[in-house]
């Protein structure tokens, strides 16, 4: 990646809707070649897709749990149907394999705190191979980004 394809895509991460034209006179290229190297980005799988932000208290689900799950066992075929079953649940919103005291780290999102008594009753305590189940209620969001830093050379 280049200067060029690197302004490309912090641009797309602010402005997902940005029209070519305007995309290519920002990064000072020709339209056409900013439309081929952002051609050549999804194709390579660096830009993985297009969404909307949806703000989360407006749809409905201002709360943010943090569940940390134990597993009973380890071995690759039980971390493979916990993972699909996690990510059957909707409300799931991320799911790490982790290091350290618990095996993965989910962030799900809710209503209120029945809601998560439903999704820990009807979905988290029926994950497959589940030991144990911690959970954290996030109080305020600090810092949020969906952007990543993209670095130069």
């Amino acid at each position: 990646m280049d200067s060029y394809d690197r302004s490309i895509l912090a641009t797309l991460q602010e402005e997902g809707r940005i029209a070519n034209v305007q995309l290519a006179e920002k990064v000072h290229l020709s339209e056409s070649a900013c439309l081929r190297r952002v051609r050549a980005l999804e194709a390579k799988g660096i830009i993985e897709g297009y969404s909307a932000r949806v703000d989360p208290q407006k749809a409905g689900l201002p709360g943010i749990v943090f569940v940390s799950i134990t597993l009973e066992r380890q071995d690759q075929d039980e971390l493979q149907v916990f993972e699909d079953a996690a990510r059957a649940i909707p409300e799931v919103m991320d799911c790490y394999l982790m290091t350290g005291e618990f095996d993965y780290l989910l962030r799900v999102v809710v209503a209120d705190t029945e809601d998560f008594e439903r999704i820990h009753r009807q979905g988290l305590t029926r994950l497959p191979g589940v030991a144990r189940v911690h959970s954290s209620f996030a109080l305020r969001t600090v810092q949020k980004s969906a952007a990543l830093p993209i670095p130069e050379p």
